[in-house]
């Protein structure tokens, strides 16, 4: 896969707004999404195949149950 040089990063919108646990995701590289720690930005990252990336996604539950 590709670094991440690049990389746009944008909040989740489902991380909450008191600087907590939030993570970041960078999906305007080609073939290549990439994940992180807003709290640890020069730490390491997780990169998927945006096919991988879509299936977790839809695969998370829509909140509280």
């Amino acid at each position: 896969m590709t670094d991440l040089a690049g990389a746009v990063w944008r909040k989740s919108t489902r991380s909450g707004g008191s600087g907590g646990d939030c993570v970041e995701v960078a999906d305007n590289l080609p073939g290549l999404i990439g994940v992180r720690d807003s709290k640890d930005r020069s730490g390491p990252a997780l990169r998927f195949h945006p096919t991988a990336w879509s299936t977790f996604v839809h695969a998370v539950p829509r909140g509280p149950r």
